[in-house]
């Protein structure tokens, strides 16, 4: 039995019977049989199935971000958000993907040549808890538009979200089995990467299951495609706005209560415009509302579960007894942890090596400009990277120096369906959204027609 509980409360939420080997087995085999159907439909007739996913998904968001809310602790407002963007998503791959997977034509000495984009067939998604609905809408949008059949391995904590994003695309008219929930624990997935009906697999999560998976794939000779999270460094120049700046800073770092890959984890400051900088981003963070995730209000909320709010309280004590030092929070009840600031964060501190993955964010000076790419690149983590300035011409120069795979100029580095989004490093490897998203799934093919 795998149960769903709200980490606010303490109290259950929903419980799921897990699925036998046999069951499990039983699906993929309907996956693999709709599968023959499904790649056989319109560009047209996917995009209007696809739209009217958006449309349940804005009809009913409050019946979802509640969910979102309920078993994993996010604000409110924040899970209503979540549910607007994967609306978004839905409706970026119903207008474009018949013409992201045009042929591709190719002037060779052939009489006719051109690369196809057709479908893989059955694709496994292992999905983690933080964006319960945004992550597995990310991969199936595109990978239902290219004409793939969608199979979801949740997280444990979320399966009444994993159930209703079922139910998102039955509401939607989607034949049935084009998309399925599968109620199971991690120890079943290898089982079904291993099945030869499965034709690939993504993974957004930790390093060590993704290393897991990817290990598993590569046996099978499978496409996979892995986002392993971030320590993303905010780098603010002496230059910078920093009115602005801390504004971008304070919602890059605790939405979401700090539970995001892709939040900017590591401060680094210069050392002219520090002192400025620290006291206006400290302020703003005492001033974050904490409290019910249910109430509109709340800012933060509670961490998905006390294990990791537990981790994060011995990151930080780690970092403490190596130099570091605590200017506000660092404290934790049950779920709940402070919104946390930590100044004098070096390489060897945790705070500064690994991700944090919670309301902590690490402090960091530096003296120049080839420092500041040093720490930036230090990490082995390579998601992402946010820099502040008001010389264009001085960021366009400083782009290419970072080794993340993305780089965000007076903004916060998030995930947008028309733009390419993935890592490098530990960071995982393959890109989701844009058209670079929806071709990983796909079987690239060369066709070739000779003159005669």
């Amino acid at each position: 039995m795998i149960i769903s509980r709200n980490p606010y409360t303490g109290e259950e939420i929903s419980n799921h019977h897990e699925l036998s080997d046999t069951e499990v087995e039983k699906c993929i085999q309907k996956a693999h049989s709709r599968f023959k159907s499904w790649k056989e439909t319109s560009f047209a007739e996917r995009s209007n199935l696809m739209m009217k996913a958006a449309k349940e998904l804005k009809d009913n968001t409050q019946e979802y971000a509640e969910a979102i809310t309920k078993e994993m602790g996010k604000p409110i407002t924040q899970a209503v958000a979540e549910i607007d963007k994967c609306a978004w998503v839905c409706e970026y791959y119903a207008e474009n993907a018949e013409s992201q997977l045009e042929n591709e034509k190719i002037k060779t000495d052939a009489k006719n040549s051109y690369v196809a984009y057709e479908p893989l067939g059955v694709v496994l998604a292992v999905m983690p808890w933080n964006y319960p609905f945004w992550q597995v809408f990310r991969f199936a949008a595109p990978a239902l538009m290219a004409g793939n059949i969608g199979i979801l391995k949740h997280a444990s904590n979320v399966m009444l979200s994993a159930n209703n994003i079922q139910k998102v695309f039955e509401r939607a008219g989607f034949p049935k089995d084009c998309f399925q929930n599968l109620v199971i624990g991690s120890k079943k997935v290898e089982n079904i990467i291993r099945n030869t009906n499965v034709k690939a697999v993504t993974l957004t999560g930790s390093g060590r299951a993704g290393s897991s998976v990817a290990s598993i794939a590569g046996e099978e000779i499978m496409k996979s495609v892995l986002e392993l999270g971030g320590s993303n460094a905010l780098v603010i120049f002496k230059d910078a706005n920093i009115a602005e700046s801390v504004k971008t800073c304070v919602q890059a770092r605790f939405q979401n209560t700090g539970q995001s890959c892709i939040a900017g984890k590591r401060l680094l400051l210069h050392k002219d415009i520090a002192e400025e900088f620290l006291d206006e981003f400290t302020r703003q963070v005492r001033e974050l509302k904490s409290g019910d995730p249910m109430n509109k209000e709340t800012f933060i909320g509670v961490m998905a579960k006390e294990s990791l709010a537990e981790d994060l309280e011995d990151q930080i004590k780690d970092s403490v007894k190596k130099g570091a030092k605590i200017i506000l929070g660092g404290k934790r009840d049950g779920t709940y942890f402070e919104p946390t600031i930590i100044t004098g964060a070096k390489e060897g501190m945790p705070v500064f090596d690994e991700e944090t993955f919670g309301p902590a964010i690490s402090v960091t000076e530096f003296k120049d400009d080839q420092e500041a790419v040093d720490l930036v690149n230090s990490s082995s983590f390579g998601l992402g990277v946010s820099i502040f300035t008001e010389d264009e011409k001085f960021a366009l120069k400083m782009v290419p120096k970072f080794e993340d795979g993305a780089v965000f100029v007076n903004e916060l580095v998030k995930s947008d369906p028309r733009l390419p989004f993935g890592g490098t490093k530990i960071s995982g490897y393959g890109r989701e959204l844009s058209h670079h998203g929806i071709r990983e799934f796909t079987n690239r093919k060369t066709v070739y027609f000779n003159k005669y």
